[in-house]
């Protein structure tokens, strides 16, 4: 379990983040080369993706994942991703939430926080949902179940209807 002392950076952060309308001209970083385990990094080109960062211990990251599993079946054939970030340094626990919560999306794991530092994520959960181009078009934090989705829903369709280039 991560110590909320550990989290305090991601914390502070978020009070500039939360009250600032993301840019669309910023891109989210790369995946590659960041230490995260899990499984294959999967391609992001030219794709709508959410990127979330979550933990085990986190009871809204855990609510987030039905949600998820939906927004991924209903709309990753028309070229939307999923790809959840947990923020868990103990293995176990990263595979034990994987075991029980059976995400239809792919979960990789940034046990040594490079990722979730170079982002600074103000708190778990927090998704970045980032456009064709790899421009960030809007940032979340936290989960309120139907409304988040609901929200979510509607950005990833107008996302999805803008062109690629």
């Amino acid at each position: 379990m991560v110590k909320w002392f550990k989290l305090l950076p991601f914390l502070l952060a978020g009070a500039v983040l939360a009250s600032a309308e993301p840019a669309r001209n910023v891109k989210f970083p790369s995946l590659v080369d960041k230490g995260l385990t899990g499984g294959p990094i999967p391609d992001l080109a030219g794709k709508v993706v959410l990127v979330d960062f979550c933990a085990s211990w986190c009871a809204p990251c855990r609510s987030s994942f039905p949600a998820y599993n939906r927004l991924q079946d209903e709309f990753g054939p028309k070229g939307f991703l999923i790809v959840a970030v947990s923020i868990d340094t103990d293995p176990s626990a990263y595979a034990s939430m994987i075991k029980k919560l059976k995400p239809s999306f792919v979960v990789l794991n940034d046990a040594q926080h490079k990722l979730v530092a170079e982002v600074q994520a103000p708190g778990m959960p927090t998704s970045y949902l980032i456009d064709r181009t790899g421009k960030v078009a809007a940032v979340r934090i936290g989960f309120h179940s139907g409304s988040t989705e609901d929200e979510l829903r509607q950005s990833i369709t107008q996302l999805l209807a803008e062109p690629a280039g």
